[in-house]
């Protein structure tokens, strides 16, 4: 995150210049910052915090790129709304491309078989004993959350990335879906 904030900051000159177009802006969004920014996703475990955070960057980026809104009312300047940003970026936020491509790369780890190291890393339970306190979120927690919410039903998310088709096609309608 602090990389991404820094890749923001030598940029953002460009994002609020008036010369460049907002499709211009957001492909340099897409190339140069959010990379940086999520650098390694496919092993976070995320938490609502963190899902916040990102969220908050992103709306801050976007701000930049479309600038202040004319107010109809009382003609004064004001900063967009978060919905207003939502409409105006049409792809889909941060926060919904890191769980699809988590589950993109769940898939992938999914159909690698039990005999592969990422395998166990992912779906493997540690073997000592747990310190006090509320558990840490782990990667297949969190794969099988983001299974469930975005309409995997109550299966096991294993079996259905064995068919690559049907993984391939939730994948994607993940991404497609418009959700705040």
């Amino acid at each position: 995150m602090k990389l991404g904030n820094a890749y923001y900051c030598s940029v953002q000159n460009l994002l609020s210049s008036s010369l460049l177009s907002k499709n211009l802006k957001i492909k340099i969004y897409i190339t140069i910052i959010l990379p940086v920014v999520l650098y390694g996703y496919e092993t976070w475990s995320l938490t609502f915090r963190e899902e916040c955070r990102l969220s908050v960057f992103e709306n801050r980026v976007l701000r930049r790129v479309f600038g202040p809104k004319r107010d109809e009312v009382t003609g004064e300047w004001r900063k967009l709304h978060n919905e207003e940003l939502r409409y105006l970026y049409s792809l889909p936020n941060i926060v919904r491309l890191v769980k699809s491509r988590r589950m993109r790369w769940a898939g992938h780890v999914a159909l690698m078989g039990e005999g592969s190291g990422v395998h166990v890393v992912l779906v493997g339970k540690p073997e000592r004993k747990r310190p006090l306190g509320s558990p840490r979120r782990r990667l297949q927690g969190n794969v099988k959350t983001d299974f469930q919410e975005l309409g995997g039903g109550c299966g096991d998310w294993l079996e259905l990335a064995q068919d690559r088709e049907r993984w391939r096609a939730l994948v994607s309608t993940v991404m497609n879906f418009r959700v705040p």
